[in-house]
């Protein structure tokens, strides 16, 4: 592993070393606020803790989860702080972006919302961001938890088991899941690139059309 991996697994072990599970559950409200922390290097390696008796794997799961949803109520809270006036307003003053763009994504969400917030706590980077427009679109706060709570229950038992199976092999995990990371990232820079693209070409037309619209001929 490399120096930046290694010193972040120091931190994490240290934690678990102080606190046990409860350290987990910090280190996993800490990834939800900063995405780069990799929950697929701290779930593992909670699993293989807890295989060597450092702390109970329930108590893993139950802290890890527990973190998770503190992580994304702070997000949600931010989301509901800026408010769907706020985001409106940010859009009409972002170059690209049109008001209309956040109009579409609240039909999207409104429609979608549900299994978004579920689904989305198991795909890496996403489960961070979704809690901001579930908190600016105001889901209600029962039905976010649940969703939160039900899926990172799944994401976290499956990782924490899959480190307690694989005992000093933990770090596979990461290095796998790590390759999902990176695609991910890479779909949502293909996507902000045909965005721009795409609306810098219907700026451009719409600017041609309007000179055509304009000549004396």
């Amino acid at each position: 592993m490399n120096s930046p991996v290694t010193a972040v697994v120091e931190w994490v072990t240290g934690l678990m070393t102080t606190l046990g599970a409860p350290g987990a559950g910090i280190a996993i409200a800490l990834e939800n606020l900063f995405p780069p922390l990799p929950s697929e290097l701290f779930l593992p390696l909670a699993g293989f803790t807890a295989s060597r008796g450092g702390m109970s794997l329930v108590a893993a799961i139950a802290w890890t989860t527990a973190g998770s949803l503190v992580g994304a109520l702070v997000l949600y809270q931010l989301g509901a702080l800026l408010g769907r006036d706020r985001i409106r307003a940010i859009a009409d003053r972002l170059p690209l972006v049109d008001v209309s763009d956040v109009d579409r994504t609240e039909e999207w969400f409104a429609r979608h919302g549900t299994k978004a917030v579920f689904f989305g706590r198991m795909v890496p980077v996403f489960r961070s961001l979704i809690s901001i427009p579930a908190g600016i679109e105001r889901m209600p706060l029962p039905r976010f938890v649940a969703l939160t709570t039900a899926g990172s229950l799944v994401w976290n038992t499956a990782l924490i088991m899959a480190g307690y199976l694989l005992g000093e092999q933990w770090h596979l995990v990461e290095e796998y899941l790590g390759l999902v990371s990176t695609a991910v990232l890479v779909l949502i820079g293909i996507a902000l690139a045909w965005f721009v693209v795409s609306r810098l070409a219907r700026r451009g037309q719409d600017s041609r059309d309007s000179r055509d619209g304009q000549d004396p001929r």
